[in-house]
Protein backbone atom coordinates (compact mmCIF):
# COMPACT_ATOMS: atom_id res chain seq x y z
CA UNK A 1 0.00 0.00 0.00
CA UNK A 2 1.78 3.56 -0.81
CA UNK A 3 1.67 6.36 1.06
CA UNK A 4 -1.20 9.16 -0.72
CA UNK A 5 1.29 11.97 0.55
CA UNK A 6 4.63 10.83 -1.10
CA UNK A 7 2.36 9.70 -4.63
CA UNK A 8 0.44 13.19 -4.53
CA UNK A 9 3.66 15.28 -5.55
CA UNK A 10 4.80 15.68 -8.71
CA UNK A 11 7.72 13.70 -10.29
CA UNK A 12 8.89 13.08 -6.74
CA UNK A 13 9.48 16.19 -5.99
CA UNK A 14 10.59 17.10 -2.22
CA UNK A 15 8.51 20.06 -1.57
CA UNK A 16 5.30 20.86 -3.27
CA UNK A 17 4.34 24.39 -4.78
CA UNK A 18 2.86 25.52 -1.56
CA UNK A 19 6.34 24.40 0.15
CA UNK A 20 8.34 26.45 -1.80
CA UNK A 21 5.95 29.53 -2.06
CA UNK A 22 6.43 29.47 2.26
CA UNK A 23 10.08 29.19 1.84
CA UNK A 24 10.45 32.05 -0.75
CA UNK A 25 8.34 34.06 1.65
CA UNK A 26 10.31 33.48 3.97
CA UNK A 27 13.55 34.00 2.47
CA UNK A 28 12.19 37.52 1.17
CA UNK A 29 11.13 38.38 4.28
CA UNK A 30 14.28 37.87 6.17
CA UNK A 31 16.24 39.54 3.49
CA UNK A 32 13.74 42.71 3.97
CA UNK A 33 14.57 42.15 8.02
CA UNK A 34 18.24 42.13 7.99
CA UNK A 35 18.11 45.24 5.23
CA UNK A 36 15.88 47.32 7.68
CA UNK A 37 18.26 46.37 10.76
CA UNK A 38 21.28 47.49 8.41
CA UNK A 39 19.23 50.93 8.03
CA UNK A 40 18.89 51.75 11.54
CA UNK A 41 14.85 50.10 11.62
CA UNK A 42 15.60 47.50 14.47
CA UNK A 43 11.80 47.02 15.88
CA UNK A 44 10.32 46.58 12.05
CA UNK A 45 13.60 44.68 11.10
CA UNK A 46 13.67 42.18 14.34
CA UNK A 47 9.95 41.61 13.71
CA UNK A 48 10.20 40.53 10.15
CA UNK A 49 13.62 38.59 11.19
CA UNK A 50 10.71 36.40 14.02
CA UNK A 51 8.18 36.32 11.24
CA UNK A 52 10.80 34.66 9.00
CA UNK A 53 12.58 32.21 11.42
CA UNK A 54 9.82 31.06 13.59
CA UNK A 55 6.81 31.47 11.27
CA UNK A 56 7.32 31.23 7.71
CA UNK A 57 10.51 28.85 7.55
CA UNK A 58 8.87 26.17 9.79
CA UNK A 59 5.75 26.07 7.86
CA UNK A 60 7.34 25.97 5.03
CA UNK A 61 9.10 22.78 6.31
CA UNK A 62 6.10 21.39 7.92
CA UNK A 63 3.53 21.50 5.41
CA UNK A 64 2.49 18.87 2.77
Amino acid sequence: MSNPRVAATPRGALFGRRNVLFLAAAVLVLVVGYLLLKAGSADAGAALLVLGYCILFPLGLALS
